[in-house]
C-alpha cells in the first residue's frame, strides 16, 4: 500500500472524528440543566447520568437526585406557568365573550333604531295613524284632486250665477224700461181723459 495514501486515510479519519466529536460536545454544551425546555431538560439529565447492570442483568440509569430535584421544581414552574397562562388567557377569552355580547346586544339595538328609522322614513302620520308613503301620496293627491274638482265646480257655479244675474237685470232693465213705457203712455192717456173731461164741464158751463 502506498504510504502516501496510508498517510492521508489517518488524517482524514482523525479529521472526521474530531469533528464527530466536537459536534456531539457541542450539542451536550447546548443543553442545561437550567435553561431550555423541560424536553431539552430531561434529555441533559439523560446524557449526565450513567448506566449499569443489576445483578440480574437488567440495565438501569443512574441519576444525581439534586438533578431530579431541580428538574422537578423547573416543571412545577413551567406548569405555574401554563396554569398563569391558562388563567389568564380564559380571563381574556371570558372578556373578549362579553365584548362581544356587548357587541351583538349594541348591534341588535342598532338594528332596531335602524328597523324604526326606515319605518319612519317610509311611512307617514296622519291623523295619529301610520301610513306607508305610497298611501298617503295617493291620499293626498287624492285630497288635492277633490280639492280642485270642488274649485271648479265653484268656479263653473260663480259663473252660471253671474250670467244668470246679468240676464236677470238685463230682464229688469227691460221690464222697467216697458214699465217706465206703459206709465208714460198711461200719462198721457190720462192727461188726454182729463182734457176731453175739462172741455165737457166747459161746454155744459156755457150751455
Amino acid at each position: 500500500m502506498n504510504p502516501n495514501k496510508s498517510l492521508f486515510f489517518i488524517v482524514f479519519t482523525c479529521l472526521f472524528t474530531l469533528t464527530v466529536f466536537s459536534q456531539a460536545n457541542q450539542e451536550e454544551d447546548k443543553l442545561s440543566l437550567n435553561s431550555g425546555t423541560i424536553d431539552s431538560q430531561f434529555e441533559y439529565i439523560l446524557r449526565k447520568s450513567g448506566n449499569f447492570k443489576g445483578t440480574n442483568g437488567q440495565a438501569y440509569e443512574a441519576v444525581k437526585r439534586s438533578m431530579l430535584l431541580t428538574l422537578r421544581a423547573h416543571t412545577n414552574d413551567s406548569l405555574k406557568t401554563v396554569h398563569k397562562n391558562l388563567t389568564e388567557t380564559q380571563a381574556v377569552v371570558k372578556n373578549q365573550a362579553k365584548e362581544i355580547s356587548d357587541l351583538k346586544a349594541n348591534l341588535s339595538n342598532t338594528q332596531t333604531d335602524l328597523d324604526k328609522t326606515n319605518s319612519e322614513k317610509n311611512n307617514m302620520a296622519l291623523f295619529g295613524m301610520q301610513m306607508s308613503k305610497s298611501s298617503y301620496n295617493v291620499l293626498m293627491w287624492s285630497i288635492i284632486g277633490g280639492l280642485l274638482a270642488l274649485l271648479l265646480f265653484f268656479i263653473y257655479k260663480f259663473k252660471n250665477s253671474n250670467s244668470i244675474t246679468h240676464d236677470a237685470k238685463k230682464a229688469l232693465a227691460e221690464i222697467e224700461e216697458e214699465f217706465d213705457e206703459h206709465r208714460k203712455t198711461a200719462l198721457e192717456r190720462e192727461q188726454k181723459v182729463r182734457r176731453q173731461l175739462q172741455d165737457e164741464i166747459n161746454k155744459q158751463k156755457k150751455a
